[in-house]
């Protein structure tokens, strides 16, 4: 048996304790600062407020953040759970605290933006914030995987990314399950990259459900527009992947997790309201209190584009999706989808 302490008992984290106890392992969920009620419920009666769902019966032990040192003794594995509003803290206040030999595994999706226009993964950030000769194996889980399905025990297909294959190979039967199947790569750029930028488009995808639901939301769904501006998606994914320095094979994780994103969740619904006609102020208002990454990522994968722009590395005219929703969250303009700029041709 081993035993995992999982820092962030948000939706995700909290899901996998699912295939972890079934394997055997105990897990130590540890509640942020942000999740008090989450732990003190869950210890009273199992039930996680926000996943909805009773955690396993047995494995499971719950801790606050002030237990965080008794929650890392003798552990042989960590998971960050935070989402990308907590990355900061996370590094701050946790990683001093994980001992060198005991690997970490993040599930927080997205990406920095840094001055020179390049962008770096959450576990490339990570490792720059450790404490000064501190070495520590950072790896994450990227792909389509809904929380609430795994902790239903649908059959989902991810990747874990880190530097040594035999780590990533160690987690993997920690947590591989009949339904939680798990690949593995050394790719750590070109997993973290396609998955992050999911968050964007989707976003981008989900107009179309607005626009077509119309003012009042009433309207019927049309898959055409979303189609096609799925297909654009991944053009400019694959783009993004391939100049960030990722391999493209990794596109297939974005791609499975932009599809699982466009049918339902935080950035579909924001998605929708703008393509309704909300202003973003409003949408924002509508939607008081969820977590919305997808904006955080959005705003900073434009901002690389634009900085590479103006340094004549790459033209702005070859990523239109990402420039127009960029210009709704962060420059108040309208949803008017550019589908004249999609067209090509190919001689």
């Amino acid at each position: 048996m081993s035993i995992l302490t999982f820092v962030g008992a948000g939706q995700m984290a909290s899901a996998l304790s699912f295939p972890v106890t079934q394997n055997g392992h105990q897990v130590r969920l540890v509640g942020t600062p942000l999740d008090r009620d989450i732990i003190d419920v869950a210890r009273k009666t199992g039930f996680h407020a926000t996943l909805k769902r009773q955690l396993p019966p047995k494995g499971v032990k719950y801790y606050q953040i002030e237990e965080i040192t008794a929650a890392l003794d003798g552990a042989d594995a960590v998971l960050c759970g935070v989402s990308s509003f907590g990355v900061d803290w996370f590094a701050d206040n946790i990683l001093p605290l994980i001992p060198e030999n005991i690997p970490l595994l993040s599930v927080t999706k997205g990406m920095i933006d840094l001055e020179d226009g390049s962008m770096i993964t959450y576990p490339h950030y990570f490792a720059s914030k450790l404490p000064q000769g501190k070495k520590l194996s950072i790896n994450a889980i990227g792909g389509p995987c809904t929380s609430y399905e795994l902790a239903d025990g649908d059959h989902s297909a991810v990747a874990f990314c880190g530097d040594d294959i035999e780590i990533l190979r160690m987690f993997k039967q920690l947590f591989e399950s009949p339904y939680y199947h798990i690949s593995l790569s050394t790719d750590v750029i070109g997993v973290e990259c396609a998955v992050a930028l999911k968050n964007v488009y989707a976003l981008g995808v989900s107009l179309a459900v607005g626009l077509a639901q119309g003012p009042d939301g009433t309207g019927i769904q049309h898959f055409n527009s979303q189609a096609a501006l799925f297909g654009q998606s991944m053009k400019e994914m694959k783009n993004l992947l391939l100049l960030m320095g990722g391999h493209e094979d990794n596109i297939i994780y974005g791609a499975g997790d932009l599809y699982v994103t466009i049918f339902g969740g935080r950035t579909r619904k924001i998605g929708a309201l703008l393509g309704r006609g909300f202003s973003f102020d409003d949408a924002i208002s509508e939607l008081e209190g969820v977590t919305l990454e997808s904006i955080v990522i959005a705003t900073r994968t434009a901002r690389s584009v634009r900085r590479l722009a103006e340094k004549g590395i790459i033209d702005l005219s070859d990523f239109p999706l990402l420039i127009h929703v960029d210009n709704i969250i962060n420059n108040g303009a309208a949803v008017d989808i550019p589908w004249k700029s999609f067209e090509t041709e190919k001689i």
